[in-house]
């Protein structure tokens, strides 16, 4: 039997008291009548015995739904079952659990899901609103509950109710849980127009989640209510815990609230706002031109336009940066701009008065543009006062206005601490007094000049500038006296002993060992002084021990000019002591040719003594010059014998790079002194001492001279050793020399050992490059295998290896000591007969060149005996 009873439900939602329920519960118990077939009898009778098993119930529930299942493929009249079968057993295992969550919640989503298509407006919705709200009276602690059912609530758009169950929500879940809620809650204020109510939520919202304030001051501006959003701004700037869930910093932060208050000062209107602005410069001081920017908007915005005026003013008299001067600068030209081109588009100008406004703008304007040098240049002292390069720049930009230029100079020089001077601080004081100089003033020039001498400046040079500056002022005013006496006073020494390097004494203590104030002294003193004081200001000099070789040079030239040659030989002697080499090289170039000049060859003696004191000592960089000079001396004055002495030391005493050179200006003094004869000598110890390249060209030079006394077989001799050292590679111009030579002075046989020699040196040289290319290939094959762990040890036998090596290489390359060109035989037979010899000999290392001409020349092979075969066939 089928009887299908709905349970009525009340419209009102019931009151939370769990007492009250559970009597309705019990007696819509008796109510609830279900359709029941035979299926169904195992799982009553199951529920029967097991009336509060969670289990039993899922499964007869489980059984019920694949019924309902089926039946959806017949048509409706035969259906036996319907969803509301599927509720009433709900309903019925609820009444025995009202406790049971996963029953309250597949039930509750059934109940929603069968509202899915149907509308929200009907009865139907207000029954499931009622099962939600039975259902929280057990689970008010379950959030996924209270969650399902405010989504529902906003469906069906009853915003007092959904807003009221929100409150409930929050009341009824611990605090840990309220995230879950204020999603929803926000995102449901947010999609309706209720602003008030909005804002309220979010006020509470913000009190557990202050991070999201941005979120809240967004939906503010979009709302238009920006007085909030500015306060909202101004307390997240002000608290130091908040930090931007967006990763702004505070600079941004304090940026947005400036923007929002200049560019809507009406709709803000907060009566700190100024103040707001100001304490943002105070705290963001690299970012000030920006923030000057928006309070000068704020007013242009709220039409103050003078007092935008000021703040502008102001602005440039105190940023500190040059782009936040070219922000504020480029602000201000445009702000008055602006205004000009307002004012001439909407008055007519025919009034006076308004004329007269219109050019007031304009002056403005145009003095403003004239200033932006000068205002930059503050700027530039704002950031460093010490700088003296813009100060002086200042004073440049005051050049058609003297007053202002003296008041920048006295501000300049009062303001520059001296000890951290970014330039020439003594220039600065300098041209303050030439600015008094050029306009007739020079008592005040004097003055001027007087107080620089007394700054304490870093550097003696410094002060010593302005004293040689000073003098030159008085030379410019012809006070030549006035310049000798500042001069005496600037180096006048102090009673006790100072050391100049000291720096913990003052400059002006130092001062009387300054160089160039002592230079310059010197230099005044030889053209307007006497003899005698110029003379003791150079002595004095040197006893200071503060002289150049310059200064000993000038001291001595100064002398000599006056006559006085002895004491000049003097001052170079002194200027010796002073100095070592090589510094002292220039003083003894000096000092000698001066000394030949006046004397020549008198005090030859004296000379030679001066001379070898100089070389006594003298570094082989700097000898050539002296030996030469030397040399010269000998030859003009001296003994032929002794200048070639000379120059045989010189050849001796210099660098390897500089003996060639000297080699050949000896032999050319030997052959014209005594004929070329007697080079012999010299060709062959130049030979030994110079290396390969060098020795190359002395032994070409020396068969030329050979040949031109016609000993020729002297000349094959040298060329034949000179071989020994030509790679025929690469020296092809000795190699096309010595055959030109037996072109025209020797016969076949010579020119036949020529080419053999050629053959055996191209061998060798060939051979030392193939071990060379063999020993740097195994090296690297060494170092590629996995045996190169043990590299130290492999090296080390290289090593050795090529140490072993080294003896016999140098016996190959290095010629024998039978064949050094000691002394060359005059009768050449015996040699003759010994090439002829050695010709007959056959070389088993000869290469053959295939040479058509030397294939007649060639020995026809002989038969091999038969016996070297021994019993081989």
């Amino acid at each position: 039997m089928a009887v299908s009873n709905e349970s009525s439900e009340s419209s009102k939602p019931p009151a939370p008291n769990a007492t009250t329920s559970t009597s309705k519960l019990e007696t819509k118990k008796s109510q609830l009548t279900i359709n029941i077939i035979a299926d169904d009898l195992p799982y009553e009778e199951e529920l029967i015995r097991n009336p509060f098993s969670v289990k039993h119930w899922l499964r007869y529930i489980e059984h019920k739904k694949s019924c309902i299942k089926e039946e959806l493929e017949l048509p409706l009249e035969k259906r036996k079952f319907s969803d509301k079968d599927l509720h009433y057993l709900y309903e019925r295992a609820l009444l025995q659990m009202p406790m049971s969550y996963k029953l309250w919640s597949q039930y509750l989503k059934l109940r929603l899901l069968a509202m899915k298509d149907s509308c929200l407006a009907s009865p139907a919705a207000e029954s499931v609103n009622n099962t939600f709200e039975r259902c929280l009276v057990f689970m008010h602690r379950m959030p996924r509950i209270w969650l399902l059912y405010l989504q529902f609530l906003m469906d069906q758009q009853k915003i007092t109710r959904t807003r009221k169950t929100f409150d409930r929500a929050l009341c009824a879940l611990p605090i840990t849980q309220h995230d879950r809620v204020w999603d929803l809650y926000l995102k449901f204020v947010m999609m309706h127009d209720i602003p008030e109510t909005a804002v309220r939520v979010w006020r509470r919202y913000l009190k557990l989640k202050p991070e999201d304030t941005e979120d809240y001051i967004n939906y503010l501006v979009a709302q238009g209510r920006l007085q909030e959003a500015a306060r909202q701004y101004e307390w997240c700037v002000n608290t130091d815990a908040f930090a931007s869930k967006y990763g702004k910093s505070k600079y941004q932060l304090w940026s947005e609230l400036c923007d929002l208050l200049s560019n809507n000062p009406e709709e803000t209107s907060l009566h700190n706002a100024e103040a707001i602005m100001r304490h943002g410069l105070q705290r963001y001081v690299d970012q000030t031109g920006r923030l000057w920017n928006c309070l000068a908007q704020y007013y242009i915005k709220s039409a103050l336009f003078e007092r935008a005026r000021d703040v502008y003013e102001e602005a440039m008299r105190s940023v500190m940066t040059v782009r936040d001067f070219t922000q504020v600068f480029d602000a201000y030209a445009q702000f008055e701009e602006l205004l000009l081109s307002k004012q001439m588009e909407d008055a007519k100008l025919d009034d006076q008065l308004q004329q007269d406004d219109f050019n007031l703008r304009l002056a403005r304007y145009e003095d403003l543009i004239e200033r932006r040098a000068l205002l930059l240049n503050s700027v530039m002292l704002r950031q460093n006062p010490h700088n003296v390069i813009e100060w002086q720049k200042r004073v440049s930009l005051y050049a058609s206005k003297p007053k202002m230029v003296v008041t920048t100079y006295m501000e300049a020089v009062k303001t520059i601490d001296p000890k951290q001077a970014a330039g020439k601080l003594w220039q600065l004081w300098v041209d303050f007094a030439c600015f008094y100089e050029n306009n007739g003033q020079l008592k005040d020039a004097r003055l001027i000049l007087e107080k620089a001498t007394q700054v304490a400046y870093v550097k003696v040079d410094d002060l010593a500038s302005v004293w040689c500056e000073w003098a030159e002022m008085e030379l410019r005013n012809d006070n030549e006296k006035q310049a000798l006496q500042l001069l005496k006073r600037a180096t006048a020494i102090p009673g006790a002993r100072v050391d100049y390097h000291d720096e913990s004494e003052t400059v002006q203590r130092r001062l009387h060992k300054c160089l160039k104030l002592w230079s310059l002294y010197a230099d005044l003193e030889e053209s307007l002084g006497t003899f005698q004081s110029c003379k003791a200001v150079y002595d004095r000099i040197i006893d200071l021990r503060i002289a150049t070789p310059q200064i000993i040079i000038n001291y001595g030239m100064f002398l000599q000019e006056n006559n006085y040659f002895e004491e000049a030989f003097k001052a170079y002697e002194k200027g010796i002591a002073l100095f070592k080499w090589p510094y002292v090289y220039d003083i003894w170039n000096t000092y000698l040719t001066k000394f030949l000049e006046r004397y020549k060859g008198s005090k030859i003696e004296r000379a030679r003594d001066l001379f070898e004191q100089c070389l006594e000592k003298c570094p082989a960089k700097y000898c050539k010059a002296l030996y030469l000079l030397y040399a010269n001396m000998e030859e003009q004055h001296g003994l032929a014998r002794h200048a070639l002495q000379v120059y045989s030391r010189a050849t001796k005493s210099v660098p390897p790079d500089q003996k060639l050179e000297l080699y050949n200006v000896y032999i050319q003094h030997a052959s014209q002194l005594h004929g070329i004869a007697k080079t012999r000598a010299i060709y062959q110890e130049a030979i030994e001492e110079l290396p390969d390249v060098g020795a190359r060209e002395m032994c070409m030079r020396f068969a030329e001279t050979e040949r031109l006394l016609g000993e020729i077989d002297r000349a094959r001799e040298i060329f034949v050793y000179a071989s020994e050292l030509c790679d025929p590679r690469v020296t092809k111009e000795f190699w096309d020399k010595w055959t030109d030579f037996e072109v025209q002075h020797g016969n076949e046989d010579t020119m036949r050992e020529l080419l053999r020699i050629r053959r055996s040196l191209q061998a060798k040289y060939s051979t030392q490059i193939n071990q060379m290319s063999a020993q740097m290939l195994s090296s690297a094959a060494a170092a590629s295998t996995p045996a190169a762990a043990a590299s130290a040890d492999s090296m080390q036998a290289l090593e050795a290896r090529t140490a072993a090596a080294a003896p016999s290489a140098a016996a190959v390359t290095q010629p024998p000591g039978e064949a050094r060109i000691l002394f060359v035989r005059s009768d050449t037979s015996a040699r003759d007969e010994e090439v002829a010899a050695a010709a007959r000999v056959p070389n088993p290392e000869e290469i053959n060149l295939d040479d058509e001409e030397e294939e007649e020349d060639l020995p026809q092979p002989k038969a091999v005996p038969s016996e070297v075969f021994a019993g081989l066939k």
